[in-house]
């Protein structure tokens, strides 16, 4: 997956925003005010941060070992690193961003859940 379809992907969601709050180079990715995805899309290899149920963080680290790492400056048991431009296809990286933006919009109240059309 190149940078570019990366940021695609994310912002494919209903409303989501690209934001800075960082630096210029960190592209964080929210949802109502939430982080649901952040990364560098200049860096090589190319790695975005995703929120994960912690089970399944678990489980993704030990069966894609190296490509997806406990969540880099993140709270560990949630978040994941993955790198995306590497040997992980397209359609588990798809999974994996729209899992952590189903995570965070799971979090927000009923009102804006259903504004959403995720109920």
């Amino acid at each position: 997956m190149t940078p570019k379809e990366l940021r695609a992907l994310c912002l494919s969601f209903n409303a989501v925003v690209e934001d800075f709050p960082f630096n210029p180079e960190t592209s964080v990715f929210k949802v109502l005010g939430k982080m649901f995805a952040l990364a560098n899309l200049d860096a090589r290899p190319l790695t975005v941060n995703l929120k994960c149920d912690p089970e399944d963080a678990i489980r993704l680290r030990s069966e894609h070992e190296g490509l997806i790492v406990p969540g880099w400056h993140m709270n560990k048991r949630h978040w994941n690193t993955v790198t995306v431009d590497g040997g992980l296809p397209d359609r588990l990286v798809r999974e994996l961003v729209e899992d952590s933006y189903d995570l965070v919009v799971a979090g927000l109240p009923r009102a804006e859940r259903l504004r959403l059309d995720r109920p």
